[in-house]
């Protein structure tokens, strides 16, 4: 008897070590820091300001400029600042414009940092009324920003939207000034998918980050400046391209893009995990191009559920030893560096899906993981203790499985009304009226991807207590599409536990941000231990 109590609690004493530790604050830099100062990305803005904003509480300073993807590779070029943000690798030249594009020898690496969907928010307003299911496949989309077609009443707009003809209202197409990583983006997948139409347009093959601003096309500097002029009381007509944070920030409406399973979606974190399962990532740890992705097969997913111009962004971060050739960076900046970086990717990644980003899946963290270490690599003076995915709270995997992306398990089928030839959706949840789950249809079955793991969502956990076998206990998890929150249910041979509703991506990253994961590890070693108590007690009383 003594020793099956014992047993008993030694299980407990797990299942309270393991909240202590996961609960527990996961900022707060083991090293000396200092002040850094990074630059670029403005499509990334958003999700690395809330960052910035987060781990200041533990004394980690970081100051970051959103001058633009091209900008913020020359700075770091130009040794002006510590990191950089940028969709983008460093290109040689601009394929468009031949504008120089290198480090200038300083050494870096490339660290994912986050995933979203670039978007495209527009204003149409008629009879006092605002549209908000605009629906657009990728050619119109293409013929829209390359100025061949110039008025809502198109016909090729009414097909996208099943006949439902818009208003004569002409097309403002609102473009990026900087050097953009969301230009690059969408002149990528124009590049890609419809070469005819984009090299025409161009006066040459392939993306670029500046824009080749033609007509009436409108340019604003950064995500930031296309959001308030397309949202701004004189741009009715106007359509932009922004990273959907921005959008979904102001309640903004953003179009449907068709994607090759002839479904209309939105850039939610869910459609955009969902597409970039089958994005490429160069995994070549001798290539300068190390972990940069490749896009081509994310925009011909046959999933219903993505969003085809799903992409990821990544930090630039200095791997030069100090004090040569970084005289600059010094061993206290370099762990703030380690210590943000890793923020970003773990604790951080809970923050950014309710704002209109997708959090990395645990391959590009574990690579990312690498990256930082070289950080110490360079200086042996940072501190790398806290490096370890086992405690890394990101919402993409769950503790002890984290060979599976659950939002993209999760990911709710599109409805009926969404596909090619039906609908368009009326409601709101279907126009991306700030939602996070915008278009979902409460579904928990997913098809498609190359998730691996356990399908469908479901994730198992047993063992033994007492002298007798416990069944395994199963956990399902499905969205709810009007909250966003996740809801778990256990099954086992004793029976399903009550649902429980939990924020898949609570605000607060201290005090909520291992949340989902506590809970699953509590259902996982008590769920066993009430088990085996039960079946104890029905033994003794039998006898």
């Amino acid at each position: 008897m003594m020793r099956r109590h014992f047993r008993r609690g030694g299980t407990l004493t797990t299942c309270l070590a393991a909240l202590a530790l996961l609960t527990s604050s996961t900022a707060g830099a083991a090293g000396s820091t200092a002040l850094i100062q990074g630059s670029g990305s403005s499509w990334a803005a958003n999700a690395v300001n809330q960052w910035v904003a987060d781990i200041a509480a533990d004394g980690v300073q970081v100051v970051y400029t959103p001058d633009g993807d091209a900008q913020g590779r020359q700075d770091f070029a130009t040794k002006t600042s510590d990191f950089s943000v940028t969709s983008i690798g460093y290109q040689g030249v601009d394929p468009v414009t031949g504008v120089p594009d290198t480090s200038q020898g300083r050494s870096y690496s490339y660290l994912p940092i986050a995933a979203g969907g670039t978007a495209f928010p527009y204003q149409i307003r008629y009879d006092g009324k605002m549209v908000r299911n605009l629906r657009l496949s990728g050619q119109t989309l293409t013929k829209i920003f390359t100025n061949q077609i110039t008025n809502w009443d198109d016909p090729e707009i009414t097909a996208d939207n099943n006949g439902h003809a818009l208003p004569s209202i002409p097309i403002t197409p609102v473009v990026q000034s900087e050097g953009s990583g969301a230009t690059a983006q969408l002149t990528l997948y124009f590049a890609t998918q419809y070469p005819k139409l984009w090299n025409h347009f161009a006066g040459a093959p392939g993306m670029t980050e500046y824009f080749p601003r033609q007509g009436n096309q409108i340019a604003q500097n950064g995500s930031s400046g296309a959001m308030n002029y397309v949202s701004s009381s004189a741009a009715n007509g106007s359509i932009g391209y922004v990273e959907y944070s921005y959008a979904l920030s102001q309640n903004y409406p953003v179009a449907q893009l068709l994607n090759a399973a002839g479904y209309y979606t939105l850039p939610t974190q869910y459609n955009v995990a969902v597409a970039l399962e089958k994005a490429q990532i160069n995994m070549d740890k001798n290539s300068p191009d190390y972990l940069l992705q490749n896009l081509s097969h994310v925009y011909t997913d046959p999933d219903p559920r993505a969003y085809p111009l799903s992409s990821y962004v990544y930090m630039i971060e200095p791997t030069g030893v100090y004090p040569s050739p970084e005289p600059n960076i010094t061993t206290a900046k370099r762990q703030s560096i380690a210590d943000f970086a890793y923020y970003a990717i773990c604790q951080g990644q809970r923050e950014i899906g309710p704002i209109g980003y997708s959090p990395l899946p645990v391959n590009l963290v574990e690579a990312g993981f690498g990256q930082i270490q070289k950080l110490k690599t360079a200086d042996p003076g940072v501190d790398l203790q806290r490096l370890n995915i086992m405690t890394c709270a990101n919402p993409t995997f769950v503790l002890g499985h984290p060979d599976a992306n659950y939002l993209a398990q999760i990911a709710p089928q599109p409805r009926a009304c969404d596909k090619n030839g039906a609908g368009p959706c009326t409601t709101e949840a279907a126009s991306g009226g700030g939602t996070s789950g915008g278009n979902s249809s409460g579904s928990s079955s997913g098809s498609g991807g190359t998730t691996g793991g356990n399908s469908g969502g479901t994730s198992s956990g047993g063992g033994s207590s007492g002298g007798g076998t416990v069944p395994s206990v199963h956990y399902s998890l499905r969205v709810d599409p009007r909250t966003g929150q996740i809801i778990i249910a256990a099954h086992g041979a004793t029976g399903d536990a009550a649902p429980v509703g939990m924020t898949l991506a609570p605000q607060n990253s201290v005090s909520g941000g291992s949340v989902l994961v506590v809970f699953l590890v509590l259902v996982a070693l008590v769920t066993p231990v009430a088990v085996a108590t039960r079946r104890s007690k029905y033994r003794r009383s039998s006898r």
